[in-house]
């Protein structure tokens, strides 16, 4: 079992600026892949940024350059620093980690972005 516990969001003009966090603990796995998702009303949830154990990461086309992701193994915590926010990111945000043998999601931090 992994428990995934979220902190950070808010409400911000849009060009501003939020930092999400988050700590994973439980049977946690050396291997494993950090990642936060959102979902916005009437919509999927999408992958926004991931980052692997080895410090690979991956970002969904519309945040590139904005949004930076960063993890700190020995606390099992990761971070997502959000920038020139718009309006389009408003959604709630949610935690993932997973490894081979186990998974947790938090329970989603709100993010709201005006114009």
């Amino acid at each position: 079992q992994v428990q995934v516990v979220e902190s950070g969001g808010g409400s911000v003009q849009a060009g501003g600026s939020l930092r999400l966090s988050c700590a994973a603990s439980g049977t946690i796995g050396r291997l494993n892949v950090m990642g936060w998702y959102r979902q916005a009303p009437g919509k999927q949830r999408e992958l926004v940024a991931e980052i692997t154990s080895g410090g690979s990461t991956n970002y969904l086309d519309s945040v590139k350059g904005r949004f930076t992701i960063s993890r700190d193994n020995a606390k099992n915590t990761v971070s997502l620093q959000m920038n020139s926010l718009k309006p389009d990111d408003t959604a709630i945000y949610y935690c993932n980690f997973k490894s081979a043998f186990s998974s947790g999601w938090g329970q989603g931090t709100q993010v709201t972005v005006s114009s």
